[in-house]
């Protein structure tokens, strides 16, 4: 097969393509495997199918860039000793996101979860999912959230445990229909430094199974003894 040079980004004299071209070409009989995003392209003797070089990644006069998204090969910084690089073909600044080029400034949604905005060459994303939290109840007593089938967020349902036995009793309440989840925060310091006072928690260990807040007497340490009071003078 015989070599043809193509045009690059940067007029190449003859001479220089020809140094750089081989003829007849000499490709490998299997194709490269191009990461996700990477199409198969000729080289820029036209001869063998190479991987399109991406965004920032560096190129040259064989390694073509990706022209289906709008890159050349910028030699804008080829003086400095970088070398050239994957550009955009008006300079402008973009953000590449699982293998797809954005310019910048645009906005996108890499899945219903999220939604991106490409900027200065990076991009941040807000979540389209609220992320509450839904505290056990009553009236759902075990709350799970799951993935719902057709629906992008996940939803909270509320979980039937038919066996769940309390701790503290080890039975189920009789005054109550449905089997407690106990739930409570940690008992809170004493409200006081020394002698007697009252240390506070929110829990639902209660018959009723409903989130309340308790307390119970704590002492920190004994208060010192105070001095012996003087006697009065007439």
């Amino acid at each position: 097969q015989k070599a043809s040079c193509t045009e690059p980004a940067m007029a190449l004299s003859l001479q220089v393509c020809a140094q750089l071209c081989r003829r007849p070409c000499y490709c490998p009989w299997v194709p490269p495997r191009c990461p996700r995003g990477s199409p198969l392209v000729l080289d820029g003797c036209g001869c063998c199918k190479i991987c399109a070089r991406r965004l920032g990644e560096p190129c040259d006069f064989l390694h073509v860039c990706d022209q289906s998204q709008g890159l050349v090969c910028d030699y804008s910084t080829a003086p400095t000793g970088t070398g050239a690089t994957c550009n955009f073909e008006d300079s402008e600044e973009g953000c590449e996101v699982n293998g797809r080029v954005y310019k910048d400034g645009e906005v996108f949604q890499p899945s219903c979860k999220l939604q991106c905005r490409c900027l200065d060459g990076g991009f941040t994303c807000v979540p389209l999912c609220q992320e509450d939290v839904r505290l056990p109840t009553p009236d759902c007593p075990h709350p799970r959230r799951v993935e719902v089938p057709g629906k992008c967020c996940p939803e909270w349902i509320c979980e039937a445990q038919e066996q769940h036995l309390l701790r503290a009793a080890g039975t189920v309440s009789p005054l109550l229909p449905y089997p407690c989840q106990e739930w409570g925060t940690e008992w809170s310091a004493c409200s006081v430094t020394c002698g007697v006072g009252f240390s506070t928690r929110v829990s639902n260990q209660n018959p009723y199974c409903r989130l309340e807040t308790q307390r119970r007497l704590c002492m920190a340490r004994p208060c010192p003894a105070l001095p012996a009071a003087s006697p009065l003078v007439s």
